[in-house]
């Protein structure tokens, strides 16, 4: 397995696109948004990768090692040894459709010898917890499911995936990795706290929730939020929720706000918030963030051999609150990984992964690693 970065930025590229193009080399490209109408840049990438599998999407932040970086394209080339690799897309036309084209992808990508899926969702007309069902539903549960949704630096407009090498909105796209060589693992963790009072779902649909203990969503969110709420939906990347399905579960999943309705005071996240569950906010902890970003590193750090490459998703809002400290996680990512480990990535809307030994599920403000290397 052979690893290649290369970056462009400032109107060019900073180097000879890398001679690794064959049949079994997988190309991931984390760009800004503002990329989305530079087809001649993407054109530029697909000429030079044309046997190549191509996978990117739109960000809040491209990630390349520990350096975190606005307005480029960071790019990964992987060529794999006996590792076989398939792209899959799948439009995704609302999001009621979330489920149904995870249905597509897996069954897309299906196959005896698939060990492993890497996705990437358009982040923000979809319901990341339903694409995640579907893609699980098609597939064997010894298939790694990993991956994270398109970011849109803090504005929650418009989105891309690439599909053939060409930017699109409304697009799942996956790569399927093939065959014994190939070896992933992944790690999961967040590090923000909990406050206030544990409310229960009293009314929602999929992942718009509508009420909260009987009390419009919104309505409630803003107080807790005082003057912040005047940056909705931005400022509530500050202020995710913790939903449990009961008061027994020792753990939760975190939900991130993609939008808000003042008319019907819901708010709209990026995965479900079921009726019967319960929910409480929560709130940034800067060293326990950075701790989690090393736990995910050390989560995910399983039997390796050779050249390894670590794709690192971390949510945009842990961004907003680490600010001038946010190369902090992505330092703390490496130095849990061995020298010579190549990092790339982005800041995104949603991240996927399992949790232990679990299924794929959808994550907010987490960082979350997978590490891809090939044993030959």
């Amino acid at each position: 397995m052979e690893i290649s970065t290369i970056h462009y930025t400032a109107g060019a590229w900073s180097q000879p696109f890398p001679a690794l193009d064959s049949p079994r080399t997988l190309v991931l490209a984390f760009a800004a948004p503002a990329f989305h109408d530079r087809l001649d840049v993407f054109r530029e990438l697909a000429a030079a990768f044309p046997s190549s599998a191509i996978l990117g999407c739109s960000t809040s932040g491209e990630i390349d090692q520990a350096r975190v970086v606005d307005d480029s394209i960071t790019v990964a080339v992987v060529r794999f040894a006996e590792t076989g690799v398939r792209i899959a897309h799948a439009q995704l036309e609302s999001a009621a459709a979330s489920e149904a084209a995870g249905s597509a992808i897996a069954d897309a990508l299906r196959g005896d010898d698939l060990r492993a899926v890497f996705v990437l969702s358009e982040g923000v007309q979809v319901n990341g917890s339903e694409l995640v069902r579907g893609i699980n539903a098609g597939l064997p549960s010894d298939v790694v499911v990993t991956g994270g949704l398109a970011g849109d630096g803090t504005r929650f407009e418009r989105t891309f995936v690439l599909a053939d090498g060409v930017p699109r909105t409304n697009m799942v796209a996956a790569v399927g990795l093939y065959g014994a060589a190939v070896r992933v693992t992944h790690g999961s963790q967040g590090g923000w706290d909990a406050f206030g009072p544990e409310r229960l779902v009293t009314a929602s649909s999929g992942n718009v929730l509508h009420a909260l203990d009987g009390r419009p969503a919104l309505t409630l969110y803003k107080e807790y939020l005082g003057e912040r709420a005047a940056g909705l939906p931005s400022s509530a990347l500050l202020f995710p929720l913790a939903v449990r399905s009961s008061r027994e579960q020792t753990t939760s999943v975190v939900r991130t706000v993609l939008s808000v309705d003042e008319a019907t005071q819901s708010m709209t996240f990026a995965g479900d918030v079921p009726v019967g569950h319960y929910a409480r906010l929560m709130r940034a902890n800067f060293d326990r963030l950075v701790l989690g970003a090393q736990g995910a590193g050390i989560e995910a750090l399983g039997a390796h051999g050779g050249p390894m490459l670590s794709i690192a998703i971390s949510c945009v809002g842990r961004r907003l609150v680490l600010r001038e400290r946010t190369e902090e996680e992505t330092e703390a990512t490496l130095e849990t990984l061995p020298p010579g480990t190549t990092q790339v990535g982005f800041y995104s809307y949603g991240e996927l992964s399992p949790q232990g030994l679990g299924r794929c599920d959808l994550h907010n403000q987490t960082m979350t690693l997978t590490i891809v290397s090939e044993v030959v």
